[in-house]
């Protein structure tokens, strides 16, 4: 790989990995199991949104994870560690300490907006009401909204340099040496102890402090990401079970949700918890798998239209949760069924973000920096 050289599978992959989070927090206002505590959460909804959105959930981080892994490895190689950190320091840390007060100012003046003008609202907007009748007011609460991921990038940033002069990189490297098979079958054990320590299906860690499963969780994917870069051939060596991976997540995943009645199992017993984590871990890690595998079959090849949806995607996934707030608050008071609804709320963020990117951000400092 030369210097310069974009990796055009692996920077396709982010894009679709940010692009589809808006498809998944739209649906969040059909999702039954979202409904009592979701704000945007619409009197229509169904099963089959829980079904298909938390399958997406199910791989959509840890595969943008996997690709920031291997983006950080490539940094390294090509500019050093502390080329590393000017890079993240750059795109990631500034970005959110620009954009995160701006992001939770505005979903908070758009929800008390809802509270105080929807006529149909959602079961969260209610208890809202109720809250500000008794305290007059609803704290602007802090944490990292869905840009938790951008604090999770800084935090593995700093790791990778910790592992780095440790000199961890000889045990990682023996990990990705093991024969595929062992790989896809026991990786996910330590995914599964992770994924203990939360519940089905895991949490956004949007919280100030990092949560422990998280950091083992993604950490794991972002380390498997940064040895994808060191070994190249290891990923091709899975290639002969890219079809049984992308089975294997489907039945597995399909097992989960039937076994936790849709994820309305609220309190599983103790090894009801742990065979949902070993369901989650091993149909996320393998659906993992199978994308990394059909992005370097189908999407390493230049794409004018891929390229300017990676240099937007950034951009979009910024701004997209207010967005979405500000259209799906107005469409709780509209008469239409909730698949139209939901076709609006997407195609309606993603035609704002996409005219903004190109008329207000592009071509600007703001554009270079994401």
């Amino acid at each position: 790989m030369q210097a310069g050289e974009r990796v055009h599978h692996m920077d396709n992959l982010r894009a679709l990995a940010m692009l589809a989070g808006v498809v998944f927090h739209a649906a969040l206002a059909y999702s039954p199991l979202m409904h009592p505590i979701w704000p945007l959460a619409d009197a229509g909804r169904s099963i089959a949104v829980d079904a298909v959105a938390w399958f997406l959930h199910l791989f959509r981080m840890p595969l943008f994870f996997v690709v920031a892994g291997f983006f950080a490895a490539l940094l390294v190689a090509r500019r050093g560690m502390a080329g590393l950190f000017r890079n993240r320091a750059a795109r990631v840390l500034l970005p959110l300490v620009l954009f995160l007060p701006l992001v939770l100012i505005s979903m908070h003046w758009l929800t008390m907006q809802a509270v105080a003008n929807v006529a149909h609202p959602s079961p969260a907007l209610v208890w809202m009401r109720g809250w500000i009748e008794q305290h007059d007011s609803l704290p602007l609460l802090p944490g990292w909204a869905h840009l938790w991921f951008l604090f999770y990038l800084l935090l593995f940033t700093v790791l990778t340099w910790v592992a780095s002069s440790l000199g961890l990189r000889s045990l990682g490297q023996r990990i990705a040496a093991l024969p595929p098979l062992a790989l896809i079958l026991l990786f996910p054990i330590p995914l599964t102890l992770a994924l203990a320590g939360t519940t089905a299906p895991w949490p956004a860690p949007e919280f100030v402090l990092p949560s422990l499963w998280a950091m083992a969780f993604f950490g794991l994917y972002f380390a498997l990401g940064y040895q994808l870069f060191q070994r190249h051939e290891m990923l091709d060596r899975m290639r002969p079970w890219s079809m049984l991976l992308l089975v294997g997540a489907v039945l597995g995943y399909a097992l989960l949700f039937h076994s936790t009645d849709g994820f309305a199992l609220t309190r599983p017993k103790t090894l009801q918890h742990a065979m949902h984590a070993a369901l989650e871990a091993y149909a996320g890690l393998w659906m993992t798998l199978w994308c990394l595998l059909a992005g370097k079959r189908w999407l390493d090849r230049r794409s004018p239209t891929m390229r300017w949806l990676a240099d937007a995607s950034y951009w979009t996934y910024l701004v997209h949760l207010p967005l979405l707030f500000a259209i799906q608050y107005r469409l709780l008071d509209v008469l239409l069924h909730w698949m139209a609804k939901f076709a609006i709320a997407v195609l309606a963020t993603f035609a704002v973000s996409f005219v903004s990117y190109r008329l207000v951000v592009r071509h600007t400092l703001m554009g270079r920096l994401l």
